[in-house]
């Protein structure tokens, strides 16, 4: 197993991207408000241990790979019974390891005291080195994943100081005092590794041993008193972390920096939203102490406030115009590298950097209720480029902007007096609904917004404290914001169930959506960049014969790859496309397989390509990406050559075009700011025992998936009652409402004039 972790890591080295920061100057001037005016520091936690379990050879070798070259690597030192000192995250062997499944440790766990705590488990001071030799690691956070354990083995103090060659090495002494009670001195130890290595930082929340090693350390070796959370009692002083904090000038006399829980300088209120920042920072600074910040993590809560964009919170901390910490301490390092390498003092005058066209999904959808008043006025002042509104149609026949047809997703309809309209549709997708056409606008204003939560599975809320805000708007509305929003550089309006909605409604989306625009300009406004989108090319085809907007074709399903001749039948009504991401880098169990061509085929068509959904939450990027929006942002754009985002979250996408790693000549691209290699990702370095299974290759796009028969007539309803009673549902239709003809069929409908072009504007 150790030969395995070995070969990995060379592996690694070869296959993966490297990323490097390309900064340090810490003598040039600089605005940063670090307490010696350099960059911040970034501490990897036990390695990148984020993806890896921590403190593995592979955790530590990913930093190095990544080229973050002056990062800190963090190692928690435990003792074993023999002295030695191992990198290891917690007292108990068994919370990042294989240890209690193993036969030769069954019955050897113990309990001891610890602080005054009782604690049961398996520690390393019953265990010689060679006892633990056995075990193996394990990801010691239960909701990541598991792919990399039982890959390596616990490594020693010297293991990892060997290991991470240039890199800088941060020990952090939790329990000396425990330590101390089963006759191990970490005193010696510690003072042993400075004969032997060069130590740039020595951590620990107990006073009494960072006294004990002041005068013998190295002048190159700072001290950093750790700080537990406040209620907590310090056992060299009998004070709590709280009281201890307020006396900063006794600190100063035995450390040079302070770590704390960010939690210390941005506290969060019961509903996880940021208070005013402290003035800890600032406080630290005046007595000469620096300051590093603990408790990053991408894939767990942080403050609502951030839109779920580790970036976004690693800027708050070093980049905020009142100070900075010297530096912080995280599980995905890679986040706080980009924040200062790409991010920090970058301006929204900056001049946009990259192509990528930000279009929204429902407005600002992660933060408020989607096509709600609220989450547009967002999306504008995002910086969106093309605001988006899913048009659906009301009972009578008003155009208004949801993101669904069913009221269900979007609003508290199923617990209002419409609930007896709940009726099941097949065309319009599973399940029960209660749909827009069962009620009038009036109907539908009167309806409490609901945000949607896509990821509530994994305990993932979207800014819950305005989950129900905002108001829903008509498509004149929207068209009358888009159009007063400078900023905003098109519209885009979605169209889907036209063909059910003529057939069994009585109600034409698509004259509802053109009269609107055309209102536009009768009343003498000077319409923006106009672009309709649709999964169905009937629609586009309709909109093709009575305008001239740019005409956007949606693959609502993956693939990989399409026909020449399919190609060329889309270009017949359609001038972009927009993919799902797995047709653009496919995936098995949430690990990159590779890249497709199907985008820069497209393009070679002239068809421009959009790809959607992008979002902050971790879970909805796969690990390769690093739980982090922005480099999945970097991988369609600089890897895939994508020419839009379609968002949740437009502020992430448009802060991205203006990062200052963008932009730069060839020889000098920031390394971590190139792709993933589509064969060179996490899977080619898992133990094959841990490969997620093989998956079949997304189907090719044909004309048969793409050409249909022209839209149906109106059908005339009869009269219908607003009352609010339900209603005996129609006839149904084949699915969307619009079967797929054969392709001899498509040239007969599209054989009719065209009166012009199609054009921008």
């Amino acid at each position: 197993m150790c030969n395995f972790g070995s070969l990995l890591v060379c592996l690694l080295l070869l296959c993966l991207p490297v990323f490097a920061s390309g900064r340090r100057s810490s003598n040039r001037t600089t605005p940063w408000l670090t307490l010696h005016g350099n960059e911040p520091l970034v501490i990897a936690r036990g390695g990148f241990s984020g993806i890896f379990p921590e403190s593995s050879s592979y955790a530590y070798g990913f930093v190095n790979v990544l080229g973050l070259s002056d990062a800190i690597n963090w190692c928690d030192v435990q003792l074993t019974k023999d002295g030695t000192g191992i990198c290891f995250r917690d007292l108990r062997l068994e919370n990042s390891s294989n240890i209690n499944f193993l036969p030769a440790f069954e019955n050897k766990s113990n309990t001891y005291p610890v602080n005054g705590v009782s604690m049961q488990g398996w520690f390393s001071v019953d265990f010689t080195f060679s006892d633990l030799e056995k075990v193996s690691l394990r990801q010691g956070i239960y909701s990541r994943s598991e792919r990399f354990d039982d890959s390596y083995k616990i490594l020693t103090v010297q293991d990892v100081v060997r290991q991470i060659g240039p890199l800088g090495i941060w020990l952090n002494i939790q329990h000396d005092a425990f330590f101390s009670q089963h006759n191990l001195s970490m005193k010696s130890f510690v003072l042993s590794v400075f004969r032997t290595a060069i130590v740039d930082f020595i951590s620990s929340p107990e006073v009494n041993f960072l006294r004990s090693i002041l005068a013998r350390k190295p002048t190159t070796t700072k001290l950093v008193f750790q700080f537990l959370s406040q209620d907590e009692v310090e056992p060299s002083t009998n004070q709590t972390y709280g009281s201890l904090l307020r006396n900063l000038t006794f600190i100063k006399t035995f450390a040079s920096g302070i770590l704390i829980p960010k939690t210390y300088i941005w506290p969060v209120d019961e509903n996880l939203y940021l208070q005013p920042h402290t003035s800890v920072v600032l406080d630290a600074h005046r007595e000469g102490l620096e300051v590093f910040a603990s408790g990053f993590a991408n894939d767990n809560l942080f403050a609502y406030n951030f839109s779920y964009d580790p970036v976004a919170e690693s800027l708050s901390f070093i980049d905020n115009g009142n100070f900075s910490v010297d530096g912080v301490l995280s599980d995905f390092p890679v986040t706080p590298s980009l924040a200062i390498a790409c991010f920090a003092h970058v301006g929204k005058n900056v001049s946009v950097q990259a192509k990528p066209l930000v279009i929204s999904s429902n407005g600002s959808s992660g933060d408020y209720t989607g096509c709600t008043d609220l989450a547009y006025q967002q999306a504008i002042t995002d910086g969106v480029d093309v605001l988006d509104c899913p048009v659906q149609m009301s009972q009578d026949a008003m155009p208004i902007c949801l993101g669904s047809i069913n009221l269900i997703e979007s609003s508290t309809v199923a617990q209002s007096m419409f609930s007896n309209l709940t009726t099941s549709i097949p065309e319009l997708g599973g399940g029960s609904g209660i749909f827009t056409f069962s009620l009038t606008w009036t109907q539908i204003q009167s309806l409490t917004p609901a945000i949607s939560n896509p990821f509530a599975d994994y305990g993932l809320f979207r800014n819950p404290k305005f989950k129900n805000a905002g108001k829903f708007m008509t498509l004149p509305e929207f068209l009358a914001l888009a159009n007063n929003a400078s900023s905003v550089s098109g519209v885009l309006i979605r169209i889907e169930n036209a063909a059910y909605l003529a057939e069994n409604q009585g109600l034409s989306v698509t004259d509802a959506v053109l009269d609107a625009l055309r209102n536009v300009s009768q009343n003498d406004q000077t319409m923006k960049k106009v672009m309709i989108q649709s999964t169905n090319s009937s629609v586009l085809v309709k909109f093709k014969e009575e305008s001239n907007y740019e005409l956007v074709y949606k693959l609502d399903q993956d693939k990989r790859d399409a026909d020449n001749s399919t190609i060329e039948d889309i270009k017949k009504f359609a001038t972009s496309v927009v993919l799902t991401k797995a047709s653009v880098f496919p995936y098995s169990k949430s690990y990159l397989t590779g890249m497709t061509g199907f985008v820069p085929k497209l393009q070679a068509f002239r068809l421009s390509v959009y790809v959607e959904l992008f979002r902050n939450e971790f879970c909805s990027q796969v690990w390769d990406f690093l739980a982090d929006a922005t480099v999945e942002i970097n991988n369609f754009v600089v890897g895939a050559g994508i020419d839009g985002v379609v968002t949740d979250f437009p502020r992430t996408a448009v802060r991205y075009k203006r990062n200052r790693c963008l932009g730069l000549s060839s020889n000098k691209t920031l390394e971590f700011m190139k792709p993933v290699r589509p064969n060179g990702g996490l899977m080619s370095v898992m133990n094959p025992s841990k490969l997620p299974p093989a998956q079949a290759p997304s189907p090719v796009l044909t004309e048969g998936d793409v050409v249909e028969l022209p839209l149906p007539t109106v059908l005339e309803k009869g009269p219908t009652s607003d009352t609010g009673n339900e209603t005996t549902p129609p006839a149904l239709s084949p699915r969307n409402g619009q079967p797929k003809a054969l392709v001899c069929n498509f040239f007969s409908y599209l054989a009719v004039p065209i009166a012009s072009t199609l054009a921008l504007f």
